[in-house]
């Protein structure tokens, strides 16, 4: 299911385009939005853990480990 998220921050982020290329570096602009399935899951750091999701995108594009601070749902 794709839900509508709009990213609060902006940051770069690794879009992958296909398994068989390298990630292409990009910045995911402070209120930009997209449609997304979201795929959540937990990351250990120094800090302690992070709630994370992969986001893949309408468009075919993916993202893994956004932070859930620097995006909310729309709808």
């Amino acid at each position: 299911m794709y839900h509508l998220i709009e990213f609060a921050v902006a940051f770069p982020a690794d879009l992958e385009v296909s398994s068989k290329q390298p990630l292409e570096r990009t910045v995911l602009q402070a209120g930009t939005r997209r449609r997304a399935q979201v795929r959540p899951h937990v990351v250990e750091t120094d800090e302690g853990p992070v709630e994370v999701a992969d986001l893949f995108f309408e468009d075919g594009t993916a993202t893994p480990s956004v932070p859930f601070a620097f995006f909310a749902f729309v709808e």
